[in-house]
């Protein structure tokens, strides 16, 4: 008999594991395993299942502030939350999206709002305007600083890749294609729109983010689609 594809192999392959690492834990690269033993904030609808006494309540209109809320309503910023609280185990997803568990210990980061899955509620969070619009108002020129002590989850369509940015030697990503920098670093947005642009002669990458300083930024090997990039009418 051929056990190769038999129920309990199946279910032996596919379970559930528990590597005692805490709060947060990888459950293989695509579902992030939360140890919930009191309050996390989650990306509205990325539970994919829980286990335990745990409830989720949508972030209040108030829940974070007036300022936030406005900063909200003014960009179109596309982090909503949804508050976990509770004693049990909860798995988060978004559509398939590889996950990345970072922990912050008294550091900054910068994170697309869309790519943002959990965070712990001692994170400190805020809504921030790109400098430098060039003219161009879009929501994608919003994104999130993520800041303190504590666990924080992201997630890329496949895998990551991080690239060092050192003073002098800036670095050039599609906005589209880029999910998180360095606290420290102050991106410029830049356009190239020539006069071939306008015509469907331009390379189609008519505007770029421009990190310069000494850190990081972190891309993926996917352009998703947050902004509508400048054209011709």
């Amino acid at each position: 008999m051929d056990n190769r594809y038999s129920l309990n192999e199946f279910v032996q392959r596919t379970g559930q594991t528990n590597k005692q690492e805490g709060l947060f834990e990888m459950e293989g690269d695509r579902m992030l395993e939360v140890h919930l033993n009191g309050t996390v904030w989650t990306k509205m609808g990325s539970m994919v299942a829980y286990l335990g006494n745990v409830t989720f309540k949508r972030e209040g209109v108030m829940e974070h502030g007036l300022g936030k809320l406005l900063k909200k309503a003014f960009t179109g910023e596309g982090m909503s939350l949804t508050k976990a609280e509770g004693q049990g185990v909860v798995y988060l997803a978004d559509q398939g999206k590889k996950v990345s568990i970072l922990h912050l210990n008294g550091e900054a980061l910068y994170v697309n709002g869309n790519d943002m899955l959990a965070f712990e509620p001692s994170i400190q969070w805020d809504i921030k305007l790109m400098k430098k619009i060039t003219g161009i108002m879009a929501g994608g020129l919003f994104n999130v600083r993520v800041e303190g002590t504590g666990m924080v989850a992201i997630t890329t369509h496949y895998d990551p890749v991080t690239i060092p940015v050192r003073q002098g030697y800036p670095v050039y990503t599609d906005p589209n294609a880029t999910v998180a920098w360095s606290g420290n670093l102050y991106p410029e947005l830049k356009t190239d729109v020539s006069i071939g642009t306008f015509f469907g002669r331009g390379s189609g990458e008519s505007l770029q983010m421009m990190f310069n300083g000494d850190g990081f930024v972190v891309i993926q090997p996917f352009e998703e689609i947050t902004f509508q990039q400048p054209n011709a009418r």
